[in-house]
Order: C-alpha cells, then sequence, then structure tokens
C-alpha cells in the first residue's frame, strides 16, 4: 500500500520533497497557505495551517504529517496527536524551535553548550545584561523570527524599547555576542524508532541574515570539531526526540569551542547541498525518518560540494530566461529554482556545485548563480 505523507505549508521545503517521494513510491500531499505556491505540484489543500478543523481534514487523508515550516500552533498540533495521528516532529520537540526562550532552558538543562543568555521582561533588565557582557548583546523575540528577522544587536537598553512596548509582559531574549570564527551547521535524521544518521557538518555563510553560501564538508575542521558537531547535534536529537531531519546551527569561536545559536526541526538551507553532492539527500532523508524507515547513507559523493543561493536578482526579472545562460556557462552546476517571483533579497533558488576541491565548487557555483543576478 502507498505510503501518504501530509506536508504543512506550501513553501520550497515542501516542494523539493516531492522528487524523492516520487523516486520512493511515497504520495505526498501539502497544505498550502495559498495558491502558486512553490509546492503547488502536490498541494492538495489550501487554508490556514493555523485553524484546527482545516488540517484536521487534511491529516484525515494522510499516514504521517510533517512540515515545511515550525509555525503550526502547539494546540493543533496536540489536537493531531490526540486524534491518533502520526506528526514528525511531534509537538514536544517543534516547541524548541518555536520558542527560542524554552529552547535555551532545555539545552541549559542537558548541558550542551550555548552563549550566555538571560530572558529580560524591563530595559533595566536589558541593561544590566549588557553591562555585564561587555556592553553589547544581541536581542531576539523569542517566538517568529527567522533570516535574520526578530534579530537585533544592540549597545544599550534603548534599541530595543520599542519591542518591550510590543511584547509588554513577555521577555525578550538576550544572548551574549559571540565572538566567532565562523559559523557551521549540523544535521542529523532520526526516526521514531531510534534509528540516527548525523550528516557532515557544514560551514554556512550568512549574508544580512541570510544564509547566502555552504561549503560541505566544513574546509579545515579538526577532527574534533567534527566529532564534537556530531555529538551534540545527536544528543540534542535524542534528549529532544526529534523525529526528521533537523539542523543544529552553531558559532565556532576562535579557540575552538562549539556554541549552539539556533534548531530548525525540518529540513534547511544549510543541507540543500545534500540533493547532488551527498548519497541521500536531506529531502529522501526527512521522508524516510518520519516514516520510520531504514534511513540511508549520508556520506558526501564528492570531496566537497558548495551550495549558492540564488538571492531574488531584479524586481520584475524572469528567472527562467537566465537558466540557459548559468548552465551554458557552468555546465557542473546543479540549478534548483522555487518557482517564486523574484524580487531582490527573496530566496529564489539555489546552484549546487560537486567537485574535487572546495575552490574549484565554490568558483563554478558561484559563477552559475552570478548568471540570475
Amino acid at each position: 500500500m502507498t505510503k501518504r505523507v501530509g506536508v504543512i505549508g506550501g513553501g520550497q521545503l515542501a516542494r523539493m520533497m516531492i522528487a524523492p517521494a516520487s523516486e520512493l513510491g511515497i504520495e505526498i500531499r501539502v497544505l498550502a497557505e495559498q495558491n502558486g505556491m512553490s509546492a503547488k505540484l502536490a498541494a492538495t489543500a489550501t487554508g490556514d495551517y493555523r485553524d484546527l478543523g482545516t488540517v484536521r481534514a487534511f491529516a484525515a487523508d494522510v499516514d504521517v504529517v510533517t512540515f515545511d515550516h515550525e509555525h503550526v500552533p502547539q494546540q493543533v498540533l496536540r489536537a493531531l496527536v490526540d486524534d491518533g495521528m502520526a506528526v514528525h516532529p511531534g509537538p514536544d520537540a517543534l516547541q524548541y524551535a518555536q520558542d527560542k526562550l524554552v529552547m535555551r532552558q532545555k539545552l541549559a538543562e542537558i548541558g550542551v553548550p550555548q552563549p550566555d543568555w538571560a530572558g529580560v521582561s524591563a530595559p533595566d533588565e536589558l541593561q544590566a545584561f549588557l553591562d555585564d557582557h561587555g556592553g553589547r548583546a544581541v536581542v531576539k523575540t523569542p517566538r517568529g523570527g527567522y533570516d535574520g528577522k526578530g534579530v537585533r544587536m544592540i549597545a544599550s537598553a534603548e534599541e530595543a524599547a520599542d519591542w518591550f512596548e510590543s511584547f509588554a509582559g513577555e521577555r525578550i531574549l538576550v544572548e551574549e555576542l559571540v565572538d566567532f570564527r565562523r559559523e557551521l551547521a549540523q544535521q542529523v535524521a532520526r526516526r521514531p524508532s531510534g534509528e540516527m544518521v548525523p550528516y557532515p557538518v557544514v560551514e554556512t555563510v550568512q549574508k544580512h541574515g541570510v544564509c547566502a553560501e555552504v561549503f560541505a564538508p566544513a574546509p579545515r575542521a579538526s577532527e574534533r570539531t567534527v566529532e564534537l558537531a556530531a555529538r551534540i547535534g545527536v544528543t540534542i536529537a535524542e534528549q529532544l526526540g526529534v523525529t526528521g531531519v533537523f539542523a543544529v546551527e552553531l558559532f565556532e569561536t576562535t579557540d575552538e569551542r562549539l556554541l549552539v545559536n539556533e534548531l530548525a526541526m525540518r529540513p534547511h538551507n544549510s543541507g540543500h547541498w545534500t540533493q547532488d553532492g551527498a548519497v541521500t539527500s536531506q529531502f529522501e532523508q526527512h521522508l524516510r525518518a518520519v516514516l520510520d524507515l531504514p534511513l540511508g547513507s549520508a556520506d558526501p559523493v564528492a570531496e566537497a560540494t558548495c551550495m549558492i543561493n540564488i538571492l531574488g536578482g531584479p524586481a520584475g526579472a524572469e528567472i527562467d530566461d537566465r537558466f540557459a545562460r548559468a548552465m551554458r556557462a557552468q555546465p557542473s552546476a546543479k540549478i534548483h529554482t522555487y518557482g517564486k517571483s523574484p524580487r531582490p533579497g527573496r530566496k529564489v533558488g539555489h546552484v549546487n556545485v560537486a567537485s574535487d576541491s572546495i575552490d574549484d565548487a565554490a568558483y563554478a557555483a558561484r559563477a552559475a548563480a552570478a548568471h540570475f543576478d
């Protein structure tokens, strides 16, 4: 009997699950927020993922529910579980990606290394944290922020005054400003029966708060760093009960410590390289994991793979018009687009190149992506 996977959210992550689902003989169905979204090829329903009735009706016709994003309310998720529906990752795990304060508290409880942090509800508490941490810090909205949204670097409590007004009675997360050498990401797949497979740790480069480039495996990573990143990812997956593919964003400090920045309980931008650079892509692996099927190998298929995000291009341009130029210029490049209308800064696709060296992979991937500017 064909297994049916229901994905809540019609974005590019759902879109990139369609091809591996077809190859595995899995029927994939998508609850999209509106018509015409990235995953429209598999969108069997549209509606509000915050509405229990809508989500219940969608879930009634699938074997397992999973996600393109982490924004489905806890009360909706827990109602599905109470209905006997298989939900992966489940609400107990998703809460740590939905609320950064809850995440920080849990990571402290299980002893995972992370920056100094505090939950503050008044400007004087924030100023006290600043005074204790060199006069600068990062403030984050506990819920809803991503791709640089809901994050500020500040040097005084006044710079977050509007947040205290907007979130009156709620706490804001403040973290030390970490002196890091680079950012890394560790992905782990875990199935409900407990099998886990970590991917190689990768280096990520952010521009304006958005992931722009990924180098896999992370260049010049020591054996200790590789082992520690995998151990952190496996520990979090096990202790938080994560099911599916998830990502741990990490800071590598100048003294080679690793500190957890954030978590993503789903396939992640840092794992797009796996589509063309690993034996099993993160999207196939996620489907295997949520269906509790044996996990695939996460080994790289080349010495190095580089992923470059295509960030928007000029407003009004047609992405399709640029394909031929990019393909002609860089035949080794694999181009993935999301079916989105271009606008400056928007993620509309990515380019992967696998090669014998990271420099060659980066050159070819950047050259191909440049045709979409």
